[in-house]
């Protein structure tokens, strides 16, 4: 996700940032870049001109031009305020607490709402919730049979009457759900390919007779401007209360993220960023904030860790970490944990700092039984002292033969093991584990965790102290240059 937006900003960051001391006017020829970051990104161009406006208001400030670290002040001034665009904060849903909550799911044609309400009710499911699906979409030829086979994969019941009108199919599923001992019916209504008039005097009518808790627009993410344009006609005639934003994990650029609070004064609640049912997370800005800047996303790591490793494996994986032994075989116990994460890419983007770095890792999550035949070819030796195979081509091309693999494929496992060793050092660094396990063992939540941020290790506290002795000693220098030549 924002893959472009990040690339995009940051080049502007570091044509701001490598001109030595800052002024005001290289601070506002700097945010010129920034906006245009923004504009190709496919952020209205509205919005984009009053954010930049309000950072530019901050950033010439005395304080910032004046500071220690000002590149630090100007990022974290752009982060607070795409915060403030996006959020400020997570709003969740909004539900009753007795009798059936209703949630009315509507948007365009394609836009992913039938998946989107699957995932919805999924994720109230996971939440303590008794979800009930109505299918109520009967003019897309197969949207009834796409629901129903995708609440049989969730084993969740679809509430279906096909002939029957989208309000009298509503009404009854009610009914249904208030005697089946259902709280939150979940209604997918129908879309079309354009904003029609029979299609919102529908929706209209399914409004007034269900009076919805929740009236979520679920929009493409990839149709950028478009997405917002139709959620504020959606929300003259219905009203909506939230956005949700699918197929994220293929909008590289982002725009419709920012722009749509903005345009339409609703927030986004939810956002899909996969085909599977769990592919669905809560909109948190600031956390997104941090994502499209590169500062990562190590709350949100820490969620997926917790449904993914238990207690006692995080201590032992911490406990290995502190004496700096990572094997073969923790590598293929990892590739299993990253793959219930979500995904090697996933990961990285949430890194503070390494994960922009390692972005570009060449490792294909498809292929684990083939990486899993390369480690089992190994002795135990081997597996335990991963030098005794990167540092030798005589064991490398057994592990091959052994395998049915080539040496290239070996190599290219040697890589992918550096590369996560990479990774593990670096969440060594954060104290994630240790952190993961206390969260683990306590029950605690993951806002609930203390994690160092990015450039808080002793490393970059060291950097920032050779760079400040730095710039004195040239402070220092031109001061006698002057004395010298006053004399």
């Amino acid at each position: 996700m924002f893959e472009a937006m990040t690339e995009a900003l940051q080049g502007a960051f570091k044509r701001i940032f490598g001109r030595g001391v800052l002024s005001e006017r290289n601070i506002r020829d700097g945010l010129r870049e920034v906006r245009r970051a923004l504009l190709s990104a496919d952020v209205n161009y509205r919005v984009v001109k009053d954010f930049v406006e309000r950072v530019t208001e901050r950033a010439v400030g005395r304080d910032v031009i004046k500071s220690v670290r000002p590149d630090q002040q100007i990022v974290k001034i752009v982060h607070d305020e795409m915060v403030q665009l996006m959020g400020p904060a997570y709003e969740g849903l909004s539900l009753r607490s007795d009798g059936v909550a209703v949630i009315m799911m509507v948007g365009l044609q394609g836009g992913g709402k039938t998946t989107s309400c699957a995932k919805l009710a999924a994720y109230l499911r996971g939440g303590g919730r008794r979800p009930l699906l109505v299918a109520a979409d009967v003019r897309r030829p197969a949207a009834i049979e796409q629901l129903q086979v995708l609440g049989a994969k969730l084993d969740i019941e679809v509430f279906a009457q096909p002939g029957r009108k989208a309000e009298d199919i509503c009404k009854d599923a009610l009914g249904r759900a208030a005697l089946g001992g259902y709280d939150v019916a979940v209604l997918d209504t129908a879309g079309r390919l354009h904003i029609d008039e029979e299609m919102m005097a529908e929706l209209e009518r399914v409004k007034n007779l269900t009076r919805p808790d929740e009236i979520l627009f679920v929009a493409d993410a990839m149709t950028g401007q478009d997405a917002v344009n139709s959620a504020k006609a959606f929300n003259e005639r219905l009203e909506v209360t939230g956005v949700v934003l699918t197929k994220m994990d293929g909008d590289a650029r982002g725009g419709a993220a920012m722009s749509i609070k903005a345009v339409t004064g609703k927030p986004i609640k939810f956002i899909g960023t996969g085909e599977q049912t769990d592919k669905w997370e809560e909109f948190h800005p600031d956390r997104i904030a941090g994502r499209i800047l590169g500062m990562g996303d190590v709350v949100s790591l820490v969620e997926r860790a917790q449904e993914a490793i238990s207690a006692e494996e995080a201590e032992k994986l911490r406990e290995k970490l502190l004496k700096e032994r990572f094997t073969f075989e923790d590598f293929l116990k990892q590739l299993q944990y990253v793959k219930k994460m979500g995904g090697l890419q996933d990961m990285l983007g949430m890194l503070p700092g390494i994960g922009q770095q390692l972005a570009q890792a060449d490792l294909d999550e498809s292929e684990l039984a083939r990486v899993e035949a390369m480690v089992f070819s190994m002795t135990p030796e081997e597996r335990a002292t991963p030098e005794l195979v990167t540092n030798s081509d005589s064991r490398k091309l057994r592990v091959a033969r052994g395998s049915g693999t080539t040496l290239k494929d070996v190599n290219e496992l040697c890589k992918q093991f550096e590369q996560m060793q990479k990774v593990m050092r670096h969440f060594k660094r954060l104290g994630f584990f240790g952190k993961l396990k206390m969260a683990l063992g306590r029950g605690k939540k993951a806002e609930e965790i203390t994690v160092k941020p990015a450039g808080d290790d002793g490393k970059d506290a060291r950097r920032r102290k050779r760079e400040e002795r730095k710039r004195k000693k040239k402070m220092l220098k031109k001061q006698r240059k002057r004395k010298k030549g006053r004399r």
